[in-house]
């Protein structure tokens, strides 16, 4: 395995941590800044929007740029910015610091793919992508609880100098260990040719097979402790071990997913869909049973992991031409989707609908992504449409 991807995976890790751990330490932040509990949500919603806007907007002039030095320009930027919201007066220079970050983060993430790619043999390309992504899966088993855990016994600003020091890390790594990069010639800094690889079915079908996947597990995965609790009939202390397994699964998963990918990437996708249709269907028949749900959380984390893999696999195996936008639009389309279902779960549990009724928007919105899936691998088996990726994709 090369070096450079490890640089990838730990500048990942750092990131995923920096996103995640602030649900863990926002009572804590919510009472330092005096501000109420909702307010302080904030930090969490409007980054997630920066992701989704960041990302593309970055892409749009960054293709005239070496990656390396573009990976490079983000780690500082993040590291800068962490050491800033360590040190914030107050709530709107922490809000201010965090939003700044999070215009970087989704440009990270679609250009780290590109160059985790570039860093392997074609066979194995699969497998890099999943490794970027465990970086994120990862950080949530050991980085957002051991940086919750930092924030409550020394203080929330503790945990964002620890975030801080986990991206000079990074950027050291990043610096030492990735070559530089001899970037694609041909339709390089032209936002035209970034714009219309878009619009290649392979590309934007796998989007709204993101979309459609990410919307039901979330739907879900933000309401899971009162689904467990309150209808599965488990402790509210064993929620807390359940998540570490789910979170266990996830990293599983994605290696996995990574590893099928390489070998045969749109049979993999279809198969992980279908598998998460019957996941949810079992969700929803014994989601009053508490030991039944207990072991589908796993069973749920490794299989809403191991989709990512081939399908960001294959938007960058239909874009080597003009990658950066088209990547760049991966985490703008999970965060988004993240929203939009945690809104989805809400709006139902607002109208009384029981949340026992979760896993069926579960049910619907896999079996809505899986049905893109096959009927854009028989388009892509069609005389005449064959992939960028060639029979891999």
């Amino acid at each position: 395995m090369p070096p450079a991807l490890i640089a990838l995976f730990a500048a990942a890790f750092a990131i995923g941590t920096s996103e995640f751990v602030i649900a863990g330490i926002l009572p804590a932040v919510s009472t330092d800044l005096a501000i109420s509990i909702p307010t302080a949500g904030m930090l969490v919603s409007l980054y997630a929007l920066g992701v989704a806007i960041g990302g593309p907007l970055l892409a749009t002039f960054a293709g005239r740029f070496s990656r390396k030095p573009l990976l490079v320009t983000y780690l500082v930027i993040f590291t800068v910015g962490y050491a800033v919201c360590a040190l914030a007066p107050g709530f709107v220079a922490l809000l201010a610091a965090r939003m700044v970050i999070s215009l970087i983060h989704g440009a990270y993430f679609g250009t780290a793919m590109i160059v985790a790619t570039t860093l392997v043999e074609e066979r194995r390309r699969g497998f890099a992508v999943a490794l970027v992504l465990a970086g994120l899966t990862v950080a949530n088993v050991l980085g957002v609880p051991f940086g919750a855990a930092i924030g409550n016994a020394f203080g929330w600003r503790t945990t964002f100098w620890t975030v801080s020091i986990l991206g000079v890390a990074s950027l050291a790594a990043i610096t030492v260990l990735l070559p530089r990069d001899t970037a694609p010639g041909g339709a390089r800094g032209s936002f035209l040719a970034e714009l219309r690889v878009i619009g290649r079915e392979p590309v934007y079908s796998s989007l709204l097979v993101i979309a459609l996947q990410t919307i039901g597990q979330f739907a879900v995965f933000t309401y899971i402790a009162p689904l467990l609790t309150n209808i599965s009939g488990l402790s509210i202390d064993t929620v807390p071990l359940l998540l570490v397994i789910f979170g266990l699964g996830s990293t599983i998963g994605v290696l996995i997913g990574g590893r099928l990918a390489d070998w045969n990437l749109m049979a993999t996708l279809i198969g992980i869909l279908a598998a998460q249709v019957v996941m949810y269907a079992l969700m929803v028949v014994f989601v009053a049973s508490p030991w039944p749900m207990a072991a589908l959380v796993m069973v749920w984390g490794a299989l809403a992991f191991a989709f990512g893999s081939p399908v960001q696999s294959r938007i960058l195996a239909n874009t080597r031409d003009a990658p950066l936008l088209a990547s760049s639009l991966i985490p703008s389309a999970f965060n988004v989707s993240i929203a939009g279902g945690a809104w989805l779960g809400g709006a139902m549990i607002d109208r009384n609908i029981s949340y026992a009724a979760l896993p069926w928007i579960g049910v619907v919105a896999s079996a809505l992504a899986l049905g893109v899936a096959v009927w854009s691998a028989a388009r892509a088996r069609a005389p005449g449409t064959p992939e960028l990726g060639g029979s891999r994709g």
